[in-house]
């Protein structure tokens, strides 16, 4: 059960700041959280995903003591 931390736009978007999940790979967490929240279907793409801190795009295994960081891009300067 990894834990997923929603930031800014991701987590108005999922009506959440942080939620436990039971998807066993990225993907399928990514697949999950949008059906689980429609509208954040229109913001992952756009947003870097950090497992345990690093960036990744690729799919990979997760385990309990994992955790996801969505976070979308921020503006400023």
């Amino acid at each position: 059960m990894a834990t997923v931390r929603y930031f800014a736009g991701a987590a108005e978007a999922a009506g959440a700041e942080e939620e436990i999940r039971g998807e066993q790979t990225l993907d399928a967490l990514r697949a999950a959280v949008v059906t689980d929240h429609e509208h954040l279907g229109f913001v992952l793409p756009r947003c870097a995903v950090l497992v345990n801190g690093e960036r990744t795009d690729a799919d990979m295994p997760l385990s309990a003591s994992d955790v996801v960081d969505i976070l979308p891009p921020f503006a400023g300067g």
